[in-house]
């Protein structure tokens, strides 16, 4: 009985990104190439220094949404798989994915590349659907 994993609002999340060990893959499930952007706000990312390096092409990045944010109801952060905030999707690109992620499609990025610019980082991202 040890092996037993509550479940509640808390976890579910992990367990659905198969960080609860479970292994509740769909049959037939596929990654869909949605869109292509770059990780918008990481100037304003006080450690963006420390998490940058681990950034490296093909890492995953996880989407969460944040309906009640002040400046853009339909707004999706971008966090590492540590939880930590590396950003936004830009707005201009955030309606239909945000529309997806409403209806419960889970999405998620990976790194695809980065370049320094000044003091921005500029990290560009392949956006999936998982399927």
């Amino acid at each position: 009985m040890a092996d037993i994993i509550k479940i509640d609002g808390n976890n579910i999340v992990n367990i659905l990104n198969n960080k609860g060990g479970l292994d509740i893959g769909k049959p037939f499930s596929q990654e869909i190439f949605l869109i292509e952007v770059h990780i918008a706000g990481t100037t304003h990312i006080d450690n963006m220094n420390i998490l940058e390096p681990k950034l490296t092409e093909g890492v995953e990045v996880q989407f969460f949404r944040e309906p009640n944010n002040q400046y853009d109801s339909k707004a999706i952060v971008v966090k590492d798989k540590e939880g930590n905030k590396l950003g936004y999707i830009p707005r201009d690109k955030n309606e239909i994915l945000s529309r997806l992620m409403d209806a419960g499609k889970i999405l998620y990025g990976k790194v695809k590349g980065k370049e320094k610019i000044g003091e921005w980082t500029k990290i560009e991202m392949e956006v999936y659907l998982k399927d």
